[in-house]
């Protein structure tokens, strides 16, 4: 869900219902239990036969193939931004286009890259590796050591799933190292020490994964030692979510940290002392670290921070004095911390219109990215001599999104990118003193030049004004009543942005949107509901665990909104939403179906009651609450979609899509969620990817196809777009 990507549209018959039992999952066995079997063969002969007739019928639908060629075209464009990350001199990017399915690891220069004329050097061919392995690697996460960026510990995924394995890779040699570092498949957290040491979480055998299946425990692994002997360096308790250790360079000094997350959202740090024991940081456990920078850690908070004579608010950036970590002395349990000059400071205060969206250190100061009204700035902050910390803002574009593609890596130089749903990115180069230099645009990817953008507010049930926006052609608008896609997430503090296109694994923005969709007069919105964080932690916070209906409230009133305003109307009214957003569409499918002509869900939660016992479910009860504790289960029964899904009710016909390889996010969710609606006599679209992960897609092919599949099915739910004759007997 956080630390965190794709398909289907036609008439299809009911499927016969006598084939499974009716379901009442709100009371004994659960008669769709064993569709919880990832792998089960019945289960899969279940997906297959499901996959085959929405597939069919979606496929025949008139734009299916249209949007799917569309669709490729640009999520494979050479024209495409290469953005990467600035390490050693060197510009880091992942590119995937039509021949290089999988994707390159590859790196140019900065001066080139700075120059708009990138010299790439390509370090990792993932197509080439699969093909010489037999495997079905997906590209995982790297992880290397800095300030040099030679050694580099790889992540491979089998067909995209969170588990990976990892092996060691040199970028001065492009070649993985003969008998360097490697792990087998795991959700294993990895950090380089030095160039001859590991921190290591993994999975030891009993007792040493947290209930959540991640690490409990880290290990220091030197070179050439088994993994099996190396000793224990830091661990939590059981029922944390995960544990375990890194370290940051600043300057010429490593400073080593370690942590216990006891939610998806707390964590417990602690310091390395010069005696190698850890001290416990006195920072609230809503703080979020970001890194050191002349002996002070860099944290947000999502909580105030009281201390014995100061009080630092939610929503701030602070540093905080390593040096007094290291000369503290031993507090009483809960004793306030008494700061004195330069202890704890405040480096970018907080406002009630604002939210931090990324805080990136740099050689000598922070950069900032964050949101004023949902529109994006950025700061470079530096500390003066006298301990003031200074805001200097750039001088980029307004009303867009703005983001940091690159700061820091051993730098003080930055790249940007800017885009809104009719700006294409562009990307922009800031030296040391701030100063701009455009790099390089992306080409309109749709016909933009009729298209309207607005930000309009609804009010929510407890009056609050929930923020929109929405992106139409002119003349649609003003017509009215047209055929509208409503999107929505609200959760783990992910806010939803008006981009064009940096975020392709959400093709429910700017430029996928635009040519599928808003080329063919239909309507697109994005909805800034509660539990995000388009307003700083606050907005999370008023939506977490007992006050979840909130974020569905602030969703159902902007659809009630846009059809209020004559925007469109409920028989052309559609939502979408994946993963948290899944469970959101769930939820306002089960309680206002009136509302919806379609609903798209995609990878959701939906068992609430077992959502906590599926996968990396557990890790979340921060965010749903614990349904095996009386008071929070009786909340959760309020809304989990699955048990609320009853007879004789006006349901779309919804299409669910999931992924057996979703190692996030279980995909029974999913199919007992349709299995229930067939049982109960109702009609639905089903898809599920073999592979994918959470993402529900493995390559930019697959991600268009399940895109089209996405589109067409809006097309024919809200435009009216009938299939083409399969051939198939309706069932």
């Amino acid at each position: 869900m956080a630390r965190t990507t794709g398909a289907l549209a036609g008439a299809m018959a009911v499927f016969c219902v006598a084939s499974i039992a009716t379901a009442e999952p709100t009371g004994g066995a659960d008669p769709f239990i064993w569709l919880e079997e990832v792998e089960g063969e019945a289960a899969l002969d279940w997906v297959r036969a499901r996959n085959s007739r929405s597939q069919a019928t979606l496929e025949a639908t008139p734009y299916f193939d249209a949007m799917r060629a569309e669709a490729l075209a640009i999520l494979t464009s050479k024209a495409r931004i290469p953005y990467g990350r600035v390490h050693a001199g060197n510009v880091y990017n992942f590119w995937q286009d039509a021949k290089n399915k999988r994707g390159l690891w590859r790196r140019a220069d900065i001066e080139s890259y700075a120059a708009g004329a990138p010299e790439w050097e390509t370090l990792l061919d993932y197509d080439v590796l699969a093909a010489e392995e037999g495997r079905n690697w997906i590209r995982g996460a790297i992880v290397c050591l800095n300030p040099d960026y030679v050694h580099c510990m790889v992540e491979l995924s089998d067909g995209g799933k969170d588990a990976g394995y990892w092996r060691e890779f040199n970028t001065e040699t492009k070649e993985f190292a003969a008998d360097g570092f490697a792990l087998p498949e795991g959700k294993s957290t990895v950090a380089w020490l030095d160039a001859e040491t590991l921190l290591v979480g993994h999975d030891r055998g009993e007792g040493s994964l947290t209930a959540s299946g991640y690490p409990r425990t880290s290990v220091k692994w030197a070179r050439g030692a088994d993994l099996a002997d190396a000793p224990e360096f830091l661990a939590g308790e059981a029922n944390d979510v995960s544990a375990g250790a890194f370290a940051e360079r600043d300057g010429e000094k490593t400073h080593v940290f370690g942590y216990r997350a006891p939610s998806f959202f707390e964590r417990t740090y602690f310091y390395q002392l010069a005696d190698g024991s850890f001290s416990e940081m006195p920072l609230p456990r809503n703080a979020d670290f970001v890194g050191v920078l002349d002996g002070r850690a860099v944290f947000t908070l999502r909580e105030d921070w009281a201390v014995a004579n100061a009080t630092f608010a939610s929503g701030s950036v602070v540093a905080y004095s390593l040096a007094h970590e290291m000369t503290k002395k031993e507090a009483k349990p809960g004793a306030a911390l008494d700061i004195g000059p330069g202890v704890v400071e405040t480096v970018f205060p907080a406002a009630d219109s604002r939210s931090i969206q990324d805080v990136e250190v740099g050689e000598s100061g922070i950069i900032i990215q964050y949101l004023e009204d949902v529109s994006g700035k950025a700061a470079r902050i530096e500390r003066s001599r006298n301990g003031d910390w200074r805001a200097k803002p750039f001088d980029l574009p307004d009303n867009g999104v703005v983001s940091i593609v690159s700061a820091g890596g051993g730098t003080d130089e930055a790249f940007f990118s800017f885009e809104s749903p009719t700006t294409p990115d562009t990307l922009f180069h800031a030296d040391r003193k701030n100063r701009l230099k455009r790099v390089s645009a992306l080409p309109s990817l749709y016909d933009a030049s009729d298209v309207v953008v607005e930000q309009r507010f609804a009010t929510s049930a407890d009056g609050t004004k929930i923020p929109y926006f929405l992106m139409a052609k002119a003349a649609v608008l003003s017509a009215g009543d047209a055929p509208t896609v409503q999107y929505g997430y609200g959760g783990f503090l992910s806010a939803t942005l008006p981009l064009y296109y940096s975020d392709p694994g959400r093709p429910q923005h700017g430029a996928l949107a635009g040519k599928m969709w808003i080329e063919r007069g239909g309507v697109l919105v994005l909805s800034n509901i509660r539990g995000g964080s388009e307003y700083g932690p606050a907005w999370h916070q008023a939506a977490l665990k007992e006050n979840r209906q909130r974020a569905f409230d602030d969703f159902i009133a902007i659809s009630e909104h846009l059809i209020e305003t004559g925007v469109t109307s409920a028989k052309k009214l559609g939502a979408v939403g994946r993963s948290n957003g899944g469970l959101l569409m769930g939820a306002i499918m089960t309680q206002r179906p009136e509302l919806y002509a379609a609903i798209d869900i995609g990878v959701p939660l939906f068992d609430m009651m077992r959502y906590h016992k599926l996968l990396a479910g557990a890790s979340w009860i921060g965010e749903y609450g614990d349904p095996d504790k009386p008071e929070e289960r009786a909340y959760i029964a309020e809304y989990s979609p699955y048990q609320k899904l009853l007879a004789d009710r006006p349901y779309p016909k919804a299409l669910f899509y999931t992924s057996t390889k979703d190692d996030r996010v279980h995909p029974g969710h999913a199919r007992k969620a349709a299995a229930r609606m067939e049982s109960l006599g109702y009609d639905y679209f089903y898809y599920e990817n073999i592979e994918g992960g959470h993402g529900g897609t493995a390559n930019q092919e697959q991600l268009a196809y399940r895109t089209a599949l996405e589109y067409a099915y809006f097309a024919h739910m809200l435009m009216g777009a009938q299939p083409e004759e399969t051939g198939e007997d309706a069932q």
